[in-house]
């Protein structure tokens, strides 16, 4: 048993390893060289999009990439107008160092990276918990008062007795595929069925202590914040995080999230068939993607793999013929946005796009003259401001540091679900009024309002018709939905008609919410476009598709 060997997001539906798979000097397989410069059509110009077209490009295909807004997804970083250096990112914005697939891009980009100063966590100076009106300060997590200890303990032992934690984070330590999928297939059916919810109250450490351990774990929670905006959705989504330290050791990308799909897309890599030195994404497309797709049908033209090809209109009309395509768009849209050749997919496929389950999730920021809250109370000795869980409205409230010659930004709330939805018809300014109204009540006699610089920048994902949500989150008896999602890329079984069209994104993924579910989910996508044009793996560094027998999702 070794347990210096790092947690990885070694996901127990199929642990695979996606890093080991990506740093192979044998690459991801190869297509035969009639077929260099073959269009494959990438629908969605997010981190899952970007990563698909980027390996196809160096396998010497032709991505063409659609985008129906800007550049990256949810990875997208905001700038306030009065000091255009300052940003604040609207989607994705702290990355688990578990994340290896993930970090081979980031790396591979020279992008440099800090750590996430989450509640509670190392680089984080201070912490307040509010709580039903009663304040808790704390430097030093080892500080916190009993109660809280509590909490987390019976959090801990919950996982421990009904979860087989340890058991598992150790086979993910020592990528033992065969113990990780023993350990979760036992588990796999009762827990499909179970809400988070029902999880810690059914479990005997919680039912220990007490409903308001179970009430303070839910809004206050440790690492990133409290977890009662999941009570409803299974317990394998939080299973899926935990084991993986998804939710802890964060780290963000310096100058913001959007710098990766930005880097990505104007990357020339060094080693690419077919390609002059040089060719990046943005070379390719001239600079620019293509537009927003309105319309996706299969035609009566003979395609690959025994599949008819598919044609793909943008909104004002033009129109071209793939003999692939990779959708990486929110699956929702594929029914809701894009009208859809309903013979694309099948029926039990069709079903499992529309039975996903988003999460709102709200946003909103303010910049400040400076990082007001490192100055110390001269009667109290602590910090004026802390990072911040609360039961009141803001519910999470972030401070984020440019250092003492910069303006500084305070993610006034960061909320989910139904406290998001609290502000969905509210103006940037109402939101912001009513946020700081609750901080105001948590930090009497600090003025923040003197210190904010510029208007406020806000987002509610749901309210997007691009994405209408921010990330799915099964609910309980979702499972075989999430398993046709998920091996859809593996298309070599499939009637003709059902072929050449790959499912990718984060909501494909068994983590969703999280940019290495994007990442994964992309190289599966770019694993069946290869094989279906009739390409191979390398025989050094067989592809995902190879594995799904072995170690992929269990049928129930």
């Amino acid at each position: 048993m070794n347990n210096n060997l790092p947690i990885t997001m070694l996901n127990p539906d199929f642990p695979f390893s996606y890093d080991h798979y990506l740093d192979s000097d044998a690459g991801l397989g190869s297509v035969p060289e009639s077929l260099y410069g073959t269009e494959v059509a990438v629908i969605g110009a997010g981190l899952s999009g970007l990563v698909t077209a980027y390996e196809l490009m160096k396998l010497g295909l032709k991505p063409v990439i659609y985008e129906a807004d800007q550049i990256g997804g949810r990875l997208r970083t905001a700038s306030f107008a009065a000091a255009p250096q300052i940003t604040c990112d609207l989607g994705g914005m702290r990355f688990p160092v578990s994340s290896k697939a993930l970090y081979h891009y980031i790396e591979l980009l020279g992008l440099e990276t800090y750590d996430f100063p989450n509640p509670l966590a190392e680089p984080t100076d201070s912490t307040v918990i509010e709580l039903k009106g009663q304040k808790i300060y704390v430097e030093d997590p080892a500080d916190l008062p009993v109660f809280y200890q509590e909490v987390a303990d019976a959090w801990k032992q919950a996982l421990r007795e009904d979860a087989h934690f340890e058991q598992m984070q150790q086979a993910i330590r020592e990528r033992d595929t065969q113990r990780i999928k023993e350990l979760w297939n036992s588990i796999l059916e009762e827990f499909d069925e179970e809400s988070f919810y029902g999880f810690i109250a059914n479990s005997k450490a919680f039912k220990e202590a007490g409903f308001e351990h179970r009430e303070a774990f839910g809004q206050v929670g440790f690492g990133s914040g409290g977890w009662d905006t999941d009570f409803p959705n299974s317990i394998l989504e939080i299973l899926r995080v935990v084991y993986t330290d998804a939710d802890d050791y964060h780290r963000g990308i310096t100058g913001g999230a959007a710098k990766l799909p930005e880097a990505l897309f104007n990357h020339a890599p060094e080693k690419m068939a077919h390609w002059p030195a040089g060719t990046s994404l943005s070379s390719l497309h001239g600079g620019a993607p293509r537009g927003a797709v309105s319309k996706v049908y299969r035609t009566e033209n003979p395609g690959f793999n025994g599949a008819n090809t598919i044609e793909v209109t943008e909104r004002f009309g033009r129109t071209q013929e793939f003999g692939a395509v990779v959708s990486t768009v929110q699956s929702w849209l594929l029914s809701t946005g894009i009208d859809t050749d309903e013979e694309l997919f099948a029926p039990e496929l069709w079903t499992a796009i529309e039975r996903s389950h988003y999460m709102q999730s709200s946003k909103t920021f303010v910049m400040v003259d400076r990082p007001f809250w490192k100055d110390r109370d001269p009667i109290t000795g602590e910090y004026l401001m802390s990072m911040t869980l609360t039961d009141r409205l803001n519910r999470a409230t972030y401070l984020l540091d440019n250092g003492d010659d910069q303006p500084a930004v305070i993610l006034l709330s960061y909320t989910w679900n139904d406290d998001a939805l609290k502000w969905l018809s509210l103006s940037a300014q109402r939101r912001m009024e009513l946020m700081l109204h609750s901080l105001e009540k948590i930090y009497p006699g600090v003025d923040i309002r003197s210190h904010i610089v510029g208007q406020p920048i806000t987002v509610s994902w749901e309210s997007d018709p691009n994405f209408m949500g921010a990330f799915k989150a099964n609910l309980p008896g979702h499972y075989r939905y999430q398993q046709r999602l998920y091996t859809h890329f593996d298309q070599q079984q499939m009637p003709a008609e059902h072929r050449g069209i790959f499912l990718a994104g984060d909501d494909v993924s068994w983590t969703a919410g999280w940019a290495e579910g994007a990442v994964t989910t992309g190289l599966n996508a770019l694993w069946g476009v290869v094989k279906h044009l009739g390409g191979s793996d390398a025989q050094a560094n067989p592809g995902p598709g190879l594995f799904l027998a072995e170690i992929g999702p269990k049928a129930l």
